[in-house]
């Protein structure tokens, strides 16, 4: 019979560890239970080091993904719905998962339930993984009986968020290939192809002309200056990163966003997407309104935004309705506000929100197909301003000397 390595709380809550011959891990697991030990970790083998051995988590150690999390919720609700306990559940995947830190949380997760706290609470204290929209769900689901239903929905939006990602990710990487190649090429430029030339024309020794001398000038400040140049672009990336991290500047960078030429609008549709998306969510697990306006704040990741949400909560808690502090809010597209008042008249926002969302969707989606369209004539005027440069620069002062030889 095959020996199984165990680790388990006794009835005082010591924790216990050892071997024992079973047929398969649920018949060790029983056996244990037959003794009033918990089962927490059961490995096949007799060595019980195994057990003592956890994943070891580091800043190396690859953060959850969204995909991570997308599997999670989709593992949850089957075993939820299927009625399986949630502390057997959640001992289970954290047996079963690769990710090493949500297999961390996991394990730290059952052990909180194991002594008597809620899934929501016990998820609480893993805030980096798990955002208060998140938990949020969750307590909803715990309180009405339909914990499987919070991670059906948690599990959609998560996918429509990675999607989302997803082709941000295909629509720009085109152009940043392009801006790398164009990066590059003016490094060669001024380090390699320049210099020969500044060679040449000194022999010369002719007036050059303006744009001439303004290449020979940038040429030389890479070559010889480029200390300061290197030094001076870590100053500026990190006095912008560390601007960008003060609450300040994050609010007028994701204000800024907006407004950005091609990019605003794009912004502002996804953001559309992710309130209805969200909002719909809350409302229809029957989260109180102003608590889910909470939430959405947290959820849409934009501080101009979530102010904004903020300030129609407050609006909603001195007695306005949801229509009226949107209109005043200043953020919601006509199509939006007439969901917005139809659903409040009706007493069918969330649904009318779910709508919103999936065409704010659609249009971002369009909008990404058509980034890169937008953007290439952008690229192809660098590109041709480069090279009128470098000609005006390089084959200017070669056509002047020339025509003084023929001369």
């Amino acid at each position: 019979m095959p020996q199984y390595s165990y680790e388990g709380r006794k009835a005082g809550g010591q924790i216990t560890r050892g071997t024992l011959d079973a047929s398969d891990p649920n018949a060790a697991a029983k056996s244990l239970m037959a003794k009033n030990i918990i089962p927490l970790n059961i490995v096949a083998g007799g060595d019980v080091r195994a057990l003592e051995q956890p994943d070891q988590i580091s800043i190396f150690t690859p953060k959850v993904s969204l995909a991570d999390l997308v599997m999670f919720c989709r593992q949850m609700y089957s075993l939820a719905n299927a009625g399986v306990p949630i502390m057997r559940s959640v001992r289970g995947l954290a047996n079963t998962i690769t990710c090493k830190r949500l297999k961390s949380a996991l394990m730290n997760i059952q052990e909180s339930l194991e002594r008597g706290r809620t899934l929501s609470s016990a998820m609480n204290e893993h805030p980096t993984i798990f955002n208060q929209l998140f938990i949020s769900l969750i307590h909803v689901g715990e309180n009405t009986g339909q914990i499987d239903a919070s991670f059906a929905q948690l599990a959609r939006y998560l996918e429509r968020e990675q999607e989302t990602r997803k082709q941000i990710k295909a629509a720009t990487r085109y152009p940043t290939f392009v801006l790398i190649a164009i990066t590059a090429a003016m490094v060669i430029m001024n380090v390699m192809v320049i210099p020969i030339f500044a060679d040449m024309f000194k022999k010369f020794g002719s007036e050059l002309p303006l744009m001439t001398r303004i290449l020979l000038s940038s040429s030389d400040f890479f070559i010889y200056q480029w200390p300061y140049l290197v030094a001076g672009s870590l100053l500026l990336i990190g006095g912008i990163y560390q601007y960008l991290n003060t609450d300040s500047g994050a609010y007028r960078w994701d204000k800024l966003k907006l407004n950005l030429p091609i990019l605003g609008s794009i912004f502002q549709r996804s953001l559309m997407s992710r309130f209805a998306a969200s909002f719909a969510m809350m409302l229809s697990a029957g989260v109180p309104l102003n608590s889910a306006l909470s939430l959405v704040a947290d959820a849409v990741n934009n501080r101009y935004m979530s102010q904004k949400i903020l300030e129609m909560r407050t609006n909603i808690e001195r007695g306005e309705n949801l229509s009226r502090v949107s209109a005043s809010s200043g953020l919601f597209p006509p199509l939006v506000m007439q969901m917005i008042t139809v659903g409040e008249e009706t007493g069918r926002i969330d649904e009318l929100l779910i709508e919103v969302g999936n065409y704010y969707e659609r249009e971002v989606e369009y909008d990404l197909q058509k980034l890169t369209a937008r953007i290439e004539p952008i690229l192809i005027s660098v590109v041709a301003g480069m090279v009128l440069v470098l000609a005006l620069g390089i084959f200017t002062p070669m056509w002047d000397m020339m025509g003084a030889i023929k001369g």
